[in-house]
């Protein structure tokens, strides 16, 4: 947390004192107007302080929406000004090796770039966490049995209902959403919580309205085992995640706890496998895909796990499962011109993947974690469409 600070305070603090000190100063003599530009970084430094050292322990759990909306304030002054810094630096710089050459142009780049960069955080923050988008993906397979030619499944990742809280409309708009793409069958990749079970209290009611005809199925992702909250006992942790396990299955979802279930359509069967998290470390390592694949030899296999980097690890060398859908890397809640930091930490972090005529799929989730903003990396519906073919896998815009 200390390190946090420290970082923070340089990120905030840094073009602050520059703006300060080659603007600010320059250009005004009155004390009331220099004292007056610090201000609103004051006001975010105590806020700072106040949610993270004085409200006590699990400040992220109970107070996510304060801190979250913190978070984006953060954002709007910091980037802004840290982007019109560079550009002036640069322009300093530039005028000190070409005297010829002025700063004015790098000032004007400056300050456009720190007006779009307040724009995007602005509309990722106040339009992009609801807009909601529906993405279809055609998946071909010669293995696929013929009764599933043109099945369709809807898959939903990481709702973090927590970061909801008085958003019910917008929980069922998306239950609307998936409802009406008329699929055969839903299938939710983990992370339905952030920290604690009792999140789902208000929203069970609408999330158990999800339905198709062939059922709603489930498995858990990193943040529904509660490990991010300072349990008082072991006993209360394993509590929370039971409550989780019973709120769903009172929702009518049916989950995949290092198990199967066979689906049948028009008289043939495949096989929808489900693992608890198995991620890379330091994310909990709970799968066991031995236990959930018996009895499925020979079936055509659909895989539920939640991290995507389960599939080089354990799904592709040691398994013959044909599809794996996951979800969890958000695409870091921001795509830009096509690209993400999450590819930096996830070789496949959204879309579809292939590799020896078996595929991967990466849904970039619904919700949000902390920061409630998404920009470019919109909140996924996926519409799964199943055909029988030659291998080729189509992804369309």
């Amino acid at each position: 947390m200390h390190r946090i600070t420290l970082l923070l305070l340089f990120t905030l603090l840094l073009p602050d004192l520059y703006i300060y000190f080659v603007y600010i100063v320059r250009r005004t003599k009155n004390t009331l107007l220099r004292l007056s530009y610090w201000i609103p970084t004051l006001l975010l430094v105590i806020l700072y302080v106040y949610f993270m050292y004085l409200t006590g322990d699990n400040a992220m759990s109970h107070h996510a929406l304060g801190i979250g909306r913190l978070a984006i304030a953060l954002m709007l002054f910091a980037t802004p000004k840290t982007l019109f810094m560079l550009c002036s630096l640069i322009g300093i710089l530039v005028h000190a090796l070409l005297k010829r050459c002025p700063t004015r142009p790098f000032t004007l780049v400056g300050v456009g770039l720190a007006l779009y960069s307040f724009g995007c955080i602005a509309y990722g923050s106040f339009f992009g966490i609801t807009r909601f988008e529906v993405k279809e993906v055609e998946y071909s397979s010669p293995r696929l049995p013929d009764g599933f030619d043109g099945y369709r499944i809807v898959q939903l990742s990481d709702i973090h209902i927590g970061s909801w809280q008085g958003r019910q409309k917008s929980i069922q708009k998306l239950v609307d959403m998936a409802n009406g793409q008329k699929a055969d069958l839903i299938v939710f990749t983990g992370d339905l919580v952030n920290q604690q079970s009792h999140e789902l209290d208000g929203f069970a009611p609408i999330l158990s309205r999800l339905h198709a005809p062939d059922g709603v199925y489930s498995i858990l992702g990193n943040h529904d085992y509660g490990t991010y909250y300072h349990w008082k006992s072991p006993e209360e942790e394993s509590a929370n995640l039971d409550y989780l396990l019973h709120q769903q299955a009172a929702m009518g979802w049916t989950m995949l706890n290092n198990d199967h279930a066979i689906v049948w359509h028009k008289g043939d069967s495949i096989a929808l496998v489900g693992v608890e998290n198995d991620g890379e470390p330091p994310f909990s390592q709970f799968a066991d895909l031995p236990k959930a694949l018996r009895g499925t030899d020979g079936m055509f296999k659909i895989l539920l796990s939640h991290n995507p980097t389960h599939w080089r690890r354990e799904v592709l060398p040691q398994s013959d499962i044909d599809l794996m859908l996951a979800g969890h890397t958000h695409a870091m809640q921001a795509i830009f011109f096509g690209h993400s930091l999450a590819e930096l930490m996830y070789p496949e972090w959204r879309g579809m993947y292939t590799e020896g005529g078996r595929s991967l799929y990466v849904n970039i989730g619904i919700g949000y974690v902390g920061l409630p903003f998404r920009f470019g990396a919109w909140p996924e519906i996926t519409v799964i469409t199943l055909k029988k073919g030659a291998g080729e896998k189509m992804e369309k815009p």
